[in-house]
């Protein structure tokens, strides 16, 4: 995302009104793909801002590697940015110009920001997520939340599985762990069939797959246990839990159950690259386990002989 400086400002004339009165202007850089970010959407942007002939932005974070999401109406308040980006889509540059109503008003923003000042902002929209639905229910009391239909509340789970899995995709599993945890917490109502029991399982086995995948990586492997073991409960067939238990036993050095693990997800799919590796990994690990025990007990023969002789 690159800028010559606020001196676009003075070439704004051309940039399509998006508020009618002309308090916000925007010109296309790159085109998005996808549907428009949606009201109260949780965004993740990268942003610079720029005074009128300024050739330094006054605020950005395009220095930061992965930007955190942050909810319009909440966390963004500029309403000229607001309106800007809910005509935005995933991938999509664009410049906006502000006028002081849509930006920092008459007062300005001292010492940073002049009165009465239009300002220009270079954004790209890295990714997003539609989060008004589950924001709403999570400020619901426990009662209130038992009262919504079943798909609403699969959905609201889902929504917090995808802010997890945005999370981990930067590495960040603490929050990705948080997030797993806050989407299983409400997936335990009473089914009122046997198709809305298989509803919440398949969406449960997400879940549980992704937080014991999570917990490995938090080099957590009892809990990485406890999560795949929950999900062949759901699936006893489910290769890619039986594989993230064999890794929780494994990291545990509890060769006997990582093999039994192991062979059972390699028993499904025979051909899996991941769970093959591993396998030899197994094999190497406890190789070099057999040694050292080998080594440690001739230390003790050879002790005990020379304290009997």
């Amino acid at each position: 995302m690159g800028l010559g400086s606020g001196d676009c400002l003075v070439r704004g004339r051309g940039l399509r009104d998006l508020s009618g009165d002309g308090g916000v202007r925007k010109e296309e850089l790159r085109p998005g793909r996808g549907p428009a970010v949606p009201p109260a959407a949780s965004v993740a942007v990268k942003y610079s801002g720029y005074l009128e002939h300024g050739d330094e932005p006054f605020c950005t974070n395009c220095y930061s590697k992965s930007p955190g999401l942050m909810k319009l109406g909440k966390d963004i308040t500029l309403g000229g940015l607001e309106i800007g980006l809910l005509t935005m889509r995933k991938g999509e540059v664009a410049r906006f110009v502000f006028t002081p109503d849509y930006a920092y008003g008459r007062q300005g923003c001292p010492p940073l920001i002049p009165p009465s000042a239009t300002v220009m902002f270079e954004v790209e929209v890295l990714d997003f997520l539609d989060s008004d639905e589950s924001d709403i229910f999570f400020e619901l009391t426990a009662e209130q939340q038992d009262t919504f239909p079943l798909q609403k509340v699969l959905k609201v789970a889902d929504t917090e599985r995808e802010f997890g899995n945005y999370l981990y995709r930067k590495r960040h599993f603490e929050g990705a762990k948080d997030r797993y945890k806050r989407a299983f917490s409400i997936l335990g109502r009473s089914p009122s069939s046997e198709a809305e029991q298989c509803q919440i399982d398949a969406s449960k086995l997400l879940v549980l797959l992704n937080l014991s995948l999570t917990y490995l990586k938090l080099e957590r492997p009892a809990q990485a246990l406890a999560y795949g073991e929950k999900a062949l409960e759901i699936d006893q067939r489910n290769a890619k839990a039986l594989f993230r238990c064999g890794q929780a036993c494994l990291c545990m050095t509890e060769y006997e159950k990582a093999r039994d693990f192991l062979v059972r997800a390699q028993h499904i799919q025979p051909f899996n690259h991941d769970i093959n590796n591993e396998l030899k990994k197994l094999a190497s690990c406890y190789k070099d386990y057999m040694e050292k025990e080998k080594k440690m007990c001739c230390r003790m023969f050879a002790s005990l002989n020379s304290s009997s002789g």
